[in-house]
């Protein structure tokens, strides 16, 4: 028989299990099969069985009360708000910002018409390393107002990364997904689905089928995690997709989605966006005033390619970090007040 002391400290687990199914807004289904499993903990308690079964049913109950079932952002669609930050963000592409637009457009027409979600395929951004495609997700999630998840298919290696495994097993887990809901708190964030392309070899078909369930509006309502074992709606999700390329993504999910090139850059944007964009932030980055470095107009050609030819703009952003931080130093050491530099020093700022 077990002693008080051991009953009143289950009273106590039960209890706190109770508030917390009370806490938060879950549906009716759901809730009921969880209050059954709580009742049917007090009853094992008896059977010597309680200790682990209590820590599969907490585990499952602090990751059910973490899912936003009903909490929403509720920032409008403002367009001309999108424009201006995608515009702060990223010099140029005039195109792919247009198509952005134009897909923003159809969602804002639809949400104030009551039409409920999208059905224009998902944005999928193709590009060269470097062209901009993540910094777009987040420029977007800024202007939305809407928290962003990135989830990473690099590498992955199951289905179940991305739907969970059964809460049968002690130590299992949600996938990817539901713990990308969890981190934003909200059921209409903008999850980025990070290089879809790099998915392994032998788990490119299983995880492709779940992808095609994630992105089709007409299943995703209802998306069942594995270890959550219940219906989740992420029909309000705004999904974004990224790739190199398209060869390694499934037909069935490309059908789904709405490609849009990400454009190399040019010498000459590259210089604008040095000057403009990444000197002005690597600066801050480093601490300096704006004015403790100067850089002569006619040595830009030679920042944008120190190394030879970069469709993206990653090699020009760490060339310019790394003539603030060579700043930072020398100021630092008080050898220099400011830095100008010219033909006859820039060597000594470029990467060797």
């Amino acid at each position: 028989m077990p002693t008080q002391d051991n009953q009143d400290l289950v009273k106590k687990d039960l209890i706190d299990l109770r508030q917390k199914l009370k806490s938060v807004t879950l549906p009716a289904e759901l809730l009921e099969k969880t209050s059954s499993m709580v009742e049917r903990l007090e009853r094992m308690f008896f059977q010597g069985f309680y200790s682990q079964e209590f820590e599969k049913t907490r585990h499952y109950v602090d990751w059910i009360t973490k899912v936003p079932w009903t909490e929403r952002a509720e920032r409008a669609i403002d367009l001309s708000l999108i424009k201006d930050t995608l515009d702060k963000h990223h010099y140029g592409m005039e195109e792919v910002k247009e198509r952005i637009l134009e897909y923003m457009s159809v969602l804002k027409l639809r949400t104030e018409k009551g039409l409920g979600t999208a059905r224009a395929p998902i944005i999928f951004l193709v590009g060269l390393v470097g062209t901009g495609k993540t910094t777009f997700a987040y420029a977007l999630s800024e202007a939305l107002g809407r928290p962003i998840a990135r989830i990473p298919f690099g590498g992955m290696g199951s289905a179940r990364d991305l739907r969970g495994q059964s809460s049968l097993h002690l130590e299992s887990e949600p996938g990817h997904v539901i713990k990308a809901l969890t981190r934003v708190k909200v059921k209409n964030p903008i999850i980025l689905l990070d290089e879809i392309d790099r998915v392994t070899e032998e788990a490119r078909a299983d995880v492709m089928g779940v992808l095609v369930e994630l992105l089709d509006p007409s299943q995703n309502d209802r998306f069942l995690d594995h270890y959550i074992d219940y219906p989740v709606d992420l029909s309000e999700v705004l999904f974004i997709a990224t790739g190199n390329n398209t060869g390694n993504v499934a037909t069935a999910v490309l059908d789904r989605l709405e490609p849009i090139r990400m454009p190399s850059y040019t010498d000459q944007e590259k210089i604008t966006i040095g000057k403009d964009y990444l000197l002005p932030k690597a600066l801050e980055l480093s601490g300096l005033d704006s004015n403790a470095l100067t850089i002569a107009e006619d040595l830009w050609p030679s920042i944008v390619r120190p190394l030879g030819y970069d469709a993206g703009i990653r090699t020009l952003n760490r060339t310019i970090e790394g003539i603030t931080r060579k700043t930072a130093k020398l100021i630092v050491e008080n050898k220099v007040q400011v830095v100008n530099i010219t033909l006859a020093n820039i060597k000594d700022y470029l990467p060797k």
